[in-house]
Order: structure tokens, then sequence, then C-alpha cells
């Protein structure tokens, strides 16, 4: 009697892709594309996807680095991850009519550097070096804010006065990574201030919550997410550390067959700016390997979601 080859199955999990955040800015783009038709600009990419944003492009969106690239009067988006006060500065100065897709839960915690810096406080501010969102929370006061960018950097801090230090994040970190930086920052400043509110997004921690739960029973993880998305390389780091060997691939042509080789449990996820479809060629490739046993794990639900910026439910003004 031979023996029996183990079930292949795959475990999907549940909060992934979209969050209310990247949904309102592709929609953003969306609607303006049908309200003003083409082109329109886009300040960096919408979201950090390499797919969305191809598609938008063959839609009319035409995606630009600075607003100086933004023949003048024309239609400009703002990203889902924010820009500074210099950037709508450079928008008015140039009469562009701007649509501000900068996710609420960004607009928060800029808000809060603006209120901790008007009272002259400090801020660490923890996150990594030329991200987009690191960029545009360090532009609100620029005079008052430090990036602490992993570990390493904790013990090169100098601050004027440790009791009147917070700390604030980007959205998309790891929350593991970032308590432990916190931790070390508060045995430096003892006296270190939390913000008034999580500033690391719902859906991040929602997505890092739903991977573990799928890498602890799975030897493989596959994360569908671009290079440049930081929530989605935070999805194989926590893969990775719940002992899950994880691969983050921008869509199923990137998974490389020996991946399988004694596998018998997938588990597959995607990052905040994944559309569903990519997920399921992803799914589709491994039926198409035997792992046709789909199970999805819900670990939260998620009902959020954000109204439309208010440019696209009145008049666009400049600047």
């Amino acid at each position: 009697m031979e023996p029996k080859t183990p079930a292949r199955r795959v475990l999907v999990a549940k909060p992934r892709g979209y969050c209310a955040g990247v949904d309102r800015a592709v929609e953003a783009v969306e609607k303006a594309l049908e309200q003003y038709g083409a082109p329109i600009y886009v300040r960096k990419q919408i979201v950090h996807n390499t797919h969305v944003v191809k598609t938008l492009e063959e839609r009319g969106a035409i995606f630009v680095e600075e607003t100086a690239e933004v023949p003048e009067g024309e239609i400009v988006v703002f990203s889902a991850h924010g820009v500074s006060p210099m950037v709508h500065a450079e928008a008015e100065q140039r009469q562009l009519r701007t649509i501000d897709a900068t996710c609420p839960l960004v607009t928060k915690v800029h808000n809060e550097a603006k209120r901790f810096a008007s009272q002259d406080y400090d801020i660490l501010l923890i996150g990594h070096e030329g991200h987009e969102e690191v960029e545009g929370t360090a532009g609100e006061a620029p005079d008052h804010i430090q990036l602490v960018d992993g570990l390493d950097s904790v013990d090169r801090i100098e601050v004027k006065d440790p009791s009147k230090l917070v700390w604030l994040s980007q959205t998309t970190l790891s929350v593991d990574e970032t308590i432990e930086t916190v931790t070390k920052l508060k045995e430096r400043f003892p006296t270190l201030i939390d913000p008034p509110s999580d500033d690391i997004c719902y859906a991040t921690q929602n997505r890092q919550v739903a991977v573990k739960e799928i890498a602890d029973q799975a030897q493989l993880v596959i994360v569908v997410g671009s290079d440049n998305s930081s929530n989605s390389k935070r999805l194989v780091e926590v893969a990775k550390g719940f002992g899950a060997a994880s691969y983050l691939v921008d869509n199923a042509s990137f998974i490389q067959d020996e991946w399988l080789d004694g596998v018998t449990t997938v588990g597959v996820t995607s990052g905040a700016s994944v559309p569903e479809d990519l997920v399921e060629g992803v799914l589709a490739y491994l039926a198409g390997h035997g792992f046709d046993d789909v199970e999805e794990v819900e670990s939260v639900k998620e009902s959020m979601r954000f109204a439309l910026p208010h440019e696209l439910r009145k008049d666009l003004r400049v600047g």
C-alpha cells in the first residue's frame, strides 16, 4: 500500500488587502478622472502598488515625483501617504487645483505633530527614512522632529528637555518592532510621553494579527504586495518571526516552484494597497500545484470606511 500523500491546503488571511485609506485614495483618482477627464496628475504613487498605479495610468492618470512637474492650473492628487505644508505651498504657487487623498489616519499624526510642536515638545518620529509618509509628517514641524529609524538610532538622539518629549510613528510599521523601539526609548528617556492614541493604523495592526495566525500553522507564507510597500514588507517580517518561510510577490508570476517543495500548508495574505484580483491569481497558481483546499481564516472583523476627499464633493480649490 502506497503511503498517503499529505493534504495540501491554503490558509488565506482575513482581513487582507485594501484598507479604508487606500480604497479612498484610489477611488479619489477614479472619481477625478470621471468628473474632470484625463489627464489627472498624481504626486508620487497614489498607493504603493505597481498594479494599481499601472491601471490608473491606463485610465489617464499621470504620476509625477514633484508638483513642479505638473503644468500650471492642472489638477493634482496628493497620495494617501500625505505631504508636507511646503508641498501645499508649492501647489498654491503654481495655481494647481488640488485633491488631498491623504489617509485620515496619517492626517491624525500630522495634527499630533503640529499640536506638540506648538507646545515646544521634542518629537521622536519612529519610521523609515525616505518614506513619503515620514517626509510629510516631519515637514509639519521640522525644527521639533527627529527620526528614529531602528533600535540603533536610539542612542544618537539628543533632546532639549527630556520632560517635554513625545513619540509618534509612521502608520505602517510592525507593531512588535515599534513596541521594542519605544521600550528602548523609555529606557533612555523615562518621561517620554505616548501619543494620545495609537499611530499605527488599524489595518496595519489587523493584517499583522491575521498573518501571525496563519504563519503559526503554515510552512510558507506568500505576501502579495509591492517592494516599496512598507506594510507589505512588515507582513513578511512578522510571518518569518513566527517560523514560516515568507516571500513578498507583486503577483503570481513572481512565485518560484521550489518554494513549495516539502510544503503542505501555505499561508496567503496581502498588503493594504493590494487589489483582491492579485490574491486570486496567487490562489489559482497554488491550485495548479495541488493546493486546492482553501480555508479563509478570519481573525478580526473590519468595517471602516472613509468619505471621499472634500474637494471631490465641491468645486476644486487652488493650492
